[in-house]
């Protein structure tokens, strides 16, 4: 993995280990003062889905580089 990419999926994975930690639990999750949270805990989901998705689309594009020198 790219170093790029090792550095958003730390920063991904710290985002949602905060917004957990930042939820009133006891007022449910869908509560309006949870839904910040909520919503920033889907965005990061989001991102980390977008880091491993650019990191298969990288090593594709290397496999078909050394595909068309042979």
């Amino acid at each position: 993995m790219q170093l790029y990419y090792k550095i958003f999926l730390v920063v991904f994975v710290i985002f949602i280990g905060l917004n957990l930690y930042a939820t009133d639990w006891s007022l449910g999750f869908l509560h309006d003062e949870n839904s910040k949270f909520v919503f920033s805990v889907a965005a990061a989901v989001i991102g980390l889905i977008l880091v491993f998705v650019l990191h298969t689309w990288s090593k594709l594009k290397v496999n078909q580089k050394q595909g068309s020198l042979k």
